[in-house]
């Protein structure tokens, strides 16, 4: 009787397993089979607002909702990109010329989007505007080379979301946030990462948050793709003005030829991973704009999905040599760096 107790128990078990498998794959497929179904709605009455238009991720939005019918808001940082874009677009899309860096900019723009969207509200809020800045090891830089991107790319991100907030819960909108995988695996030095990271902070308790009010809240963190913000050449400018007000003990710690070999390995690791289809991440953001079940994240790009997203959830250890190997071998590292005059104590 005892053994036929355990072998009942046993298939018990193994029942339960079996069912609480199946369920797990039919949630997975169900979940897929929403996300790729679109909701029912009339474009033409839904304003759409984005961010950083005046090139790369931005524009192609801008011009990609255009076409297929949204009333889009472009924000521009300058006059002659606000231009541009309607030279390319329909009379239907409005562009403004907003910096995300003056709140004076912004509470300037949220009135006008308030008298354009009326009750309607505000459809979908799309955050792309942003910066690299100066990329170089952490030894080379100051606090402004750090507070330049953190100012655009998270407490930009921040201000604009939060001045436009009433107007998405109004509408029961979407916002959509571009991140990077620099928010989620520390790619390169200086104030871009921890810039992102805190951007895909703010998103996961912003979209907490909003559940209860309908409004759905996204990220898409793409891969390396060549737009303005990797610009090669204006890349390598700011790290050989960095380099050339260095003190000379810092010099010889990295080597003269740091610079040079630098170069060497950022190309061909740009070689490597770089997307030139900026289209991959509109689709992400029209997927977020428009499906019954968006995704929380979207990671366009072959490298974000193959190395840089899988990499993130890895070892410490095996992210520092995979990194690691993208990096020069310093010349004299050992050597003590000499105090300045003003350090010293009188």
């Amino acid at each position: 009787m005892k053994g036929e107790e355990t072998e009942e128990h046993s298939l018990d078990i193994g029942m339960f397993y079996y069912v609480l498998l199946w369920s797990v794959i039919c949630y997975f497929w169900w979940k897929w089979r929403a996300g790729d179904t679109l909701i029912d709605l009339d474009r033409g009455t839904k304003y759409v607002l984005i961010t950083g238009c005046d090139s790369g991720f931005g524009k192609l939005a801008a011009l990609t909702f255009d076409r297929k019918g949204f009333l889009v808001i472009a924000c521009c940082l300058t006059e002659t990109g606000a231009e541009e874009l309607k030279t390319e677009a329909s009379v239907h899309l409005q562009t403004m010329v907003l910096d995300v860096r003056d709140t004076d900019s912004i509470k300037l723009v949220e009135e006008k989007v308030k008298k354009i969207v009326g009750e309607k509200g505000l459809w979908g809020l799309i955050n792309n505007a942003g910066i690299m800045g100066a990329s170089a090891p952490t030894d080379w830089l100051s606090i402004e080379h750090f507070r330049a991107p953190i100012e655009i790319n998270l407490i930009g991100l921040i201000n604009v979301t939060l001045h436009m907030l009433p107007l998405v819960k109004k509408a029961k909108g979407r916002i959509i946030n571009v991140t990077s995988v620099g928010g989620v695996l520390a790619i390169c030095s200086g104030g871009y990462c921890p810039s992102k990271f805190g951007a895909e902070a703010f998103t996961d308790s912003l979209r907490q948050d909003m559940k209860p009010f309908g409004v759905t809240v996204s990220c898409i963190e793409p891969g390396l793709f060549k737009t303005e913000l990797s610009n090669r050449n204006k890349v390598i400018k700011e790290k050989v003005d960095i380099w050339n007000n260095l003190p000379q003990d810092i010099k010889r710690q990295y080597g003269e030829n740091y610079l040079k070999e630098d170069t060497v390995k950022k190309e061909k690791l740009v070689k490597l991973c770089q997307n030139s289809s900026l289209s991959l991440v509109v689709k992400c953001m029209e997927h977020a704009l428009l499906s019954k079940q968006p995704r929380t994240r979207y990671s366009p790009g072959m490298d974000a999905k193959l190395l840089w997203i899988p990499l993130s959830y890895m070892p410490t250890f095996v992210q520092d040599y995979v990194l690691m190997k993208n990096k020069v071998k310093l010349a004299e590292p050992n050597t003590k760096r000499h105090p300045s005059p003003c350090s010293q104590s009188h």
